[in-house]
C-alpha cells in the first residue's frame, strides 16, 4: 500500500509518499481492524504539527491527518463492535471514550499514533466510529475534528434551548459547524465574517445575522444589537486571544464561551480587560476536541437531521501536498478533503 508519512518538520516539503507493507488486524491484537481509508482532511493543527507548534510532539515518521473515513477490509476474531463493509472513522482521541479526558488518553492520529492519510488503516475496534450512511466519504471525513469540536462546544456546557442565541466567529471549519449545529438545535446565530461574499454563504447556511468585523472592529456592539441588547448565550470562541475581549463584551449577563486555541495566536496569551470582565458573568469553558461518545452523538444527530459537511475542494491522493499547501494559504470555506482513490471508490 502507500501512505504518507512526516519525514522531516519546518514544510511541507517534509511530508513523503512510501510503498510500504499492508497492515493486518493482528498487530493491534484480536480486536484489530483494518480500514480501507476512502477520504481524509486537514485540520488547522496538521500544520501546526508540521511547524512544531503543536503541544504534542509527533512521532518520526508518523502518518499525518488525524481526520478520515473509510470500509472496513478485515477484523481480528476478537472483533464485536464492526464487521466487514462497515463504514467507520477513527476518534480524535482514540482512548478517550467518555466523560472527562485524562492523562493518558491524550494519544492522537496523525501526531503520536498513526493518522489516516493513508490507503489502509490498523485501528483497535475501540479507536473506531460508525459514521452516517448518507454522507460521502469526502463529507464523513470531514467530522471528527471540527465536527466533534463544535457539537462539543455547543452541547459539552450547560443546555442550549431553543430560540437562544449562539454566536460564531469567522468562517473555520468549526465555525461552519457550529452554525449548523445551532440551527439543528434551534437556536439563532449571529456570525462575524470579514467579506460580503463569506456573509451570504454563512446565512445560506443559516445564520440570523451577520456582522463584518473588518468594517465593525468594535463588533461585540453590534452582536448585542442583533441581540435586543441581551448578548449571546453562547459564543465559540475560535479566535483565542484577538478576539477574547469582543466576545466577553458580546455575551449574555450568564452566557457560555466555549473557548478554542489551537497555539497559533499572534498574542502569546488570553488578556480580558477589567471592564470587559466586569460587564458579564459569563463562563469561559476550554473545549479540546471531544469523545467517542461525543463523536457518536453528534453522528447521530447528522444522521438524523440530514446535514452535510460543508467541502471546498477535494484532491487526489497523490496531490496531498498541494491540498496541504491550499489548506494553509488559499482560505477556503469549509473542509479541504483528500480522495484516497487507491483503497478503491464509494
Amino acid at each position: 500500500m502507500r501512505s504518507y508519512h512526516l519525514e522531516a518538520f519546518g514544510g511541507i516539503e517534509g511530508i513523503a509518499l512510501r510503498d510500504v507493507a499492508g497492515p493486518r488486524p493482528e498487530p493491534a491484537g484480536p480486536t484489530g481492524i483494518v480500514v480501507a481509508v476512502r477520504a481524509a482532511s486537514l485540520n488547522k493543527r496538521d500544520l501546526l504539527i508540521l511547524d512544531q507548534r503543536y503541544p504534542l510532539p509527533a512521532a518520526p515518521g508518523v502518518v499525518p491527518l488525524s481526520d478520515g473515513a473509510g470500509e472496513v477490509v478485515a477484523v481480528g476474531e476478537a472483533v464485536t463492535r464492526f464487521a466487514v463493509g462497515d463504514r467507520v472513522s477513527c476518534a480524535y482521541f482514540p482512548r478517550w471514550r467518555s466523560g472527562r479526558i485524562t492523562p493518558d488518553a491524550f494519544d492522537q492520529p496523525g501526531c503520536t499514533l498513526d493518522g489516516m492519510l493513508t490507503e489502509y488503516a490498523a485501528l483497535d475496534e475501540q479507536w473506531a466510529v460508525r459514521v452516517p450512511d448518507h454522507l460521502t466519504w469526502e463529507e464523513a471525513a470531514a467530522l471528527p475534528c471540527a465536527g466533534v469540536t463544535a457539537w462539543h462546544a455547543l452541547t459539552g456546557g450547560e443546555p442550549l434551548r431553543p430560540g437562544q442565541t449562539v454566536l460564531t466567529l469567522g468562517t473555520g471549519p468549526v465555525s461552519l459547524f457550529a452554525v449548523q449545529f445551532a440551527k439543528l438545535l434551534g437556536c439563532r446565530v449571529v456570525s462575524t465574517t470579514s467579506s460580503a461574499a463569506k456573509a451570504d454563504r454563512l446565512k445560506a447556511l443559516g445564520a440570523d445575522e451577520v456582522v463584518d468585523y473588518r468594517q465593525n472592529p468594535d463588533w461585540s456592539r453590534e452582536v448585542r444589537e442583533h441581540t435586543g441588547g441581551l448578548g449571546a448565550d453562547l459564543v465559540v470562541e475560535t479566535g483565542g486571544p484577538e478576539t477574547i475581549e469582543q466576545s466577553v463584551r458580546a455575551s449574555a449577563l450568564y452566557g457560555q464561551i466555549a473557548l478554542l486555541i489551537t497555539g497559533s495566536a499572534a498574542k502569546a496569551g488570553i488578556e480580558i480587560s477589567h471592564a470587559a470582565y466586569a460587564s458579564s458573568l459569563a463562563t469561559i469553558r476550554r473545549v479540546f476536541v471531544g469523545s467517542r461518545t461525543q463523536f457518536e452523538d453528534m453522528n447521530r444527530a447528522v444522521a438524523a437531521h440530514g446535514l452535510r459537511p460543508v467541502i471546498d475542494r477535494v484532491h487526489p491522493f497523490e496531490e496531498a501536498r498541494t491540498a496541504y499547501r491550499e489548506y494553509a494559504t488559499a482560505g477556503p470555506f469549509g473542509k479541504v478533503v483528500i480522495s484516497i482513490g487507491g483503497a478503491g471508490g464509494k
